[in-house]
């Protein structure tokens, strides 16, 4: 008989460094033309942002294009936007409205030639989301190294 993870730890937390300035990061996160160079699990999906409005409160939309025709669809809010340091929205898939808003924490600091990058993910629903979105966020963070490397 399955047990229910009980007291699981629903939070990730992914860290990387990154060859860019903290501002160029930050813009990487708040412009659609950025986002849409990256914000994918790997170069296989197509990413079409259809909302971003980068104030708190403001509401984003972004579409991720699977191979095979299906669309994952990430939706939420902003909490917090504090350039080129900081950024907090709330997350989850359009596509599964049962599913409750996590909140993703972006910290971005200077550290060298580059910076270093601190994403956050809380309030996942369970083990099994968490290792999921762990394994989205690292397909997009080496996305994102990946845009900087030859810049």
């Amino acid at each position: 008989m399955a047990s229910q993870e009980l007291g699981a730890d629903v939070t990730l937390r992914l860290e990387r460094t990154i060859a860019a300035p903290p501002a160029r990061i930050y813009a990487a996160w708040t412009q659609a033309e950025e986002l849409t160079r990256w914000f994918a699990p790997s170069n296989e999906f197509k990413t079409v942002v259809t909302a971003l409005d980068t104030r708190v409160g403001g509401r984003y939309r972004i579409e991720m294009h699977r191979p095979d025709g299906k669309i994952s669809i990430a939706i939420g809010q902003f909490r917090e936007l504090n350039p080129p340091n900081r950024l907090a929205f709330t997350w989850r898939w359009e596509e599964n409205p049962d599913m409750p808003d996590s909140v993703v924490t972006v910290t971005i600091s200077p550290e060298g030639e580059g910076s270093r990058l601190v994403l956050v993910h809380e309030k996942l629903a369970d083990a099994k989301s968490r290792e999921g979105h762990n394994q989205g966020w690292i397909g997009c963070l080496g996305r994102l190294e990946v845009l900087f490397q030859f810049a």
